[in-house]
């Protein structure tokens, strides 16, 4: 079973709000996930992200594969230590 850490739509009409979700690369989109890891509000304060770092590196560890958009949030997310 392959496993990807994507993206899945919620909010309103023009304001959306994404989850991050551990889900199954065959499910749809906005379809059937394992696990949330987090959240994503573009519209919000510069585009809040909220992240579970750990349950993310878990599932990487295990095999999960992040989309390209879930890599740059997780990359913008993380401190960078100076």
């Amino acid at each position: 079973m392959a496993v990807h850490i994507r993206l899945a739509r919620h909010g309103r009409k023009k304001m959306p709000v994404y989850r991050i979700v551990v889900a199954d690369s065959r499910s749809r989109r906005d379809g059937r996930f394992i696990e949330v890891v987090g959240t994503y509000a573009p519209q919000q304060n510069d585009g809040e992200i909220k992240i579970n770092r750990e349950r993310i590196d878990s599932w990487i560890s295990n095999g999960a594969t992040p989309t390209d958009t879930v890599a740059r949030l997780i990359k913008k997310a993380t401190p960078t230590v100076s």
